[in-house]
């Protein structure tokens, strides 16, 4: 990494909803990352529980980490980090669910792919781990880049991976939509840039029993809605698409 991207910052934005369970470790992978100029914005949504609480400790301990409260709690992750990508100050913005987990090296390894002028956004592959946080080898493994048509078959960016360049498309914010994340990233190719992976595991995504990935049907109806209201690609083409990444989500789903 040269010296450059040495002193650039990277906003972490955090979303948080009852997490007391998990976002210890969450906020603990971040500050284990070897490249450490970074700033934390967790942003709590309406938790009930000690989730606010654990992240005022850590807030006390290191200035790096801020605890914001969403304003307005309407209990989609769209609006948490929408909040905190408002308030970030970083070159850099990646995302972290409080219920996940980045690996030391993820920040380090991924700086250096932005020195390509045409990459916008660099993601990474991931594993899959089960609520209690065991690894039994479930990786995700990713193309090496996409751009905007490549990824219209298949959303291949895992959010807890993904990092984009201020800098070069300015702040991005979600649609307030279901199945946003996707939505985001092709907003940022269809600029004309590309993404670009490490290939390397970067981070463990917690698999819940409630989670959101886990209602197939509902999530391929989203899918649809983005080829057909938000990119209004014709019924023909959104058929095409539409199959190859119901067949994609099938394999990801025996992972």
């Amino acid at each position: 990494m040269n010296d450059c991207q040495c002193s650039k910052l990277v906003s972490v934005i955090m979303p948080m909803h009852n997490s007391e369970s998990y976002v210890r470790e969450a906020i603990d992978s971040v500050l284990a990352q070897t490249y450490q100029k970074w700033e934390l914005i967790v942003v709590d949504d309406a938790s009930t529980d000690h989730s606010r609480s654990i992240v005022e400790e850590y807030a006390c301990r290191d200035n790096r980490v801020r605890l914001l409260i969403n304003d307005a709690p309407v209990g989609m992750p769209y609006s948490p980090r929408n909040y905190g990508i408002k308030h970030a100050n970083g070159d850099y913005i990646a995302f972290l669910d409080s219920d996940d987990v980045w690996l030391p090296n993820k920040l380090e390894e991924q700086l250096p792919l932005f020195n390509n002028s045409r990459v916008a956004v660099v993601f990474s592959d991931y594993e899959k781990i089960n609520e209690r946080g065991c690894r039994e080898g479930r990786c995700v493994k990713t193309p090496r880049s996409v751009n905007y048509s490549k990824l219209l078959y298949s959303n291949v960016i895992g959010n807890l991976t993904g990092i984009f360049d201020v800098k070069k498309v300015g702040k991005v914010y979600f649609q307030p939509i279901h199945h946003e994340d996707y939505a985001f990233w092709l907003s940022i190719l269809k600029k004309g840039f590309i993404a670009s992976s490490t290939q390397h595991t970067h981070a463990l995504y917690r698999v819940r029993d409630n989670s959101v990935s886990s209602r197939k049907i509902l999530v391929a109806s989203w899918q649809w809605g983005i080829y057909r209201d938000i990119e209004k690609i014709s019924f023909w083409k959104s058929c095409c698409y539409f199959l190859v990444y119901a067949f994609k989500a099938f394999k990801k789903g025996l992972i």
